[in-house]
């Protein structure tokens, strides 16, 4: 996994949910609180979260093969989507379960310092990891809002491993609030009451993660951005006259194909043109090094035909059109 895909996010999140998992777990044997429980269980799904990220990380690093020709960079994507089934089902559901059983069958909260010292370490802990994250994602986000960056980023980790800390903090204030509730009211229920506002949290995060890894997973363009280089760099205004049309998709977050139709002057011999085409597919690499594979077709521009619109079959040499 490149540096772009937040390698080190992942292992400092990895490393500070091992631990958080082994206080939690204490702190729940001594003093029986659901809250403890349900955040030890989400700490572990955290955990293998992130393992299952390294390993789609290493995956993704094959080498092209005759059945898969394109590499097997989509399977960064599978991983995260792996993640967001996993944190919804055993962190979120979990929780929601935990928190019901507790509000049904109150038990009374016994060592409460357990609980709010491990949950205090918890909070410098989980900073720590989130801060992490924050640091590589600055590295990509730019001028972009969190918002955005969650939504357009190509690398799945960044955004997973953002939310997950986000939402372990998050987590990690209402199990706390919980927890207090129950020490100064002597009703458990509170407690319960936190579990199940944990379970929402992490199904909310769940749901748009999932939604997320869904998009990547089902093939997203260039952004508006790199589009632009492309089609910038493709033309030489000389024997390279135009895009016609154009194509782009992620084979993987750092791996772009590039299909498009290139306008080529009329006069000019096949050699010329090949030549053309090869100037023009180090000039897109130049400007846009991950469109690693690149597909140009060559063609006569026609005012009467580009008037039909961006539709293939519509434009110079799709079907139905003569050259």
């Amino acid at each position: 996994m490149s540096a772009s895909g937040g390698t080190r996010a992942i292992v400092a999140a990895l490393g500070a949910n091992l631990a958080i998992a082994v206080a939690k777990f204490v702190a729940f044997a001594f003093s029986g609180s659901s809250s403890m429980l349900a955040e030890g269980v989400h700490s572990v799904a955290d955990s293998g979260n992130q393992a299952l990220l390294l390993v789609g990380g290493r995956k993704a690093r094959r080498k092209a093969s005759e059945e898969h020709p394109f590499g097997y960079g989509r399977e960064r994507y599978i991983y995260g989507f792996l993640v967001s089934i996993v944190l919804f089902t055993i962190g979120g559901v979990f929780a929601l379960y935990e928190g019901y059983e507790k509000i049904k069958e109150p038990h009374p909260l016994e060592h409460w310092y357990w609980p709010v010292g491990v949950l205090l370490f918890a909070v410098v802990a989980e900073g720590f990891s989130f801060r992490t994250a924050i640091k590589e994602s600055n590295e990509l986000r730019g001028k972009q809002s969190w918002r955005s960056f969650v939504r357009t980023a190509k690398a799945p980790e960044l955004p997973v491993v953002l939310l997950e800390d986000f939402g372990a903090l998050v987590g990690l204030v209402l199990a706390l609030g919980g927890v207090c509730l129950t020490i100064a009211t002597g009703d458990s229920v509170w407690d319960g009451i936190g579990t199940l506002c944990i379970g929402t949290l992490l199904v909310l995060i769940a749901l748009v993660l999932a939604a997320e890894t869904k998009s990547l997973l089902l093939g997203e363009a260039a952004g508006p951005d790199q589009v632009a280089r492309i089609r910038a760099a493709a033309v030489d205004g000389t024997t390279v006259t135009r895009v016609i049309h154009m194509r782009t998709l992620h084979l993987g977050p750092e791996e772009l194909l590039v299909a498009a139709k290139i306008a080529v002057r009329a006069e000019d011999t096949a050699a010329q043109v090949a030549r053309a085409i090869d100037a023009a597919e180090a000039r897109i690499r130049e400007a846009v090094p991950i469109a690693r594979v690149i597909y140009l077709e060559p063609d006569i521009y026609s005012e009467t035909a580009a008037a039909a619109g961006e539709d293939p079959a519509a434009t110079p040499g799709g079907p139905g059109h003569a050259p």
